[in-house]
């Protein structure tokens, strides 16, 4: 059967983002913590080797695959910062045509630098994430 390699587990989420190399990559990684912190209300946790996530939901498709997710989260990645939101989320997409400069996804949502985005609107995809993920799986 398949395991889910992304799960939440007890690393450092301070440890993590301090080996992240690059200076300005590091900064706005603290820089998204606070945001996703404060918006959340939630704890950051690390989710596998490298996402920071907050809160959790239970999933389970009609296919019978099913597990446990962060609502949101990020990655400051080698590349771009991998910023993670709910997928089929149809208000996430009017949302992004305010963000500043990213690509997106399927799941994921990719930006250089926190300074190419309105923090605004980020704190309402957060936020629009979150409720949709906690009315499509309500705990129960």
């Amino acid at each position: 059967m398949y395991e889910l390699k992304t799960k939440e587990n007890d690393g450092s989420v301070i440890s993590f983002i301090e080996k992240v190399e690059n200076p300005k990559k590091r900064e706005d990684a603290y820089r998204l913590l606070d945001i996703f912190s404060e918006t959340t209300g939630y704890e950051a946790k690390m989710w596998g080797p490298s996402i920071i996530g907050f809160g959790s939901y239970h999933y389970k498709y009609a296919s019978g695959h099913k597990g446990e997710a962060p609502l949101v989260g990020f990655s400051p990645r080698k590349g771009k910062i991998s910023l993670y939101f709910a997928t089929g989320d149809t208000m996430r997409e009017e949302l992004l045509k305010d963000f500043g400069k990213h690509t997106s996804g399927k799941a994921c949502v990719y930006i250089n630098k926190v300074a190419d985005i309105n923090e605004e609107i980020l704190k309402a995809l957060i936020k629009q994430s979150v409720q949709f993920l906690n009315e499509l799986y309500p705990k129960p």
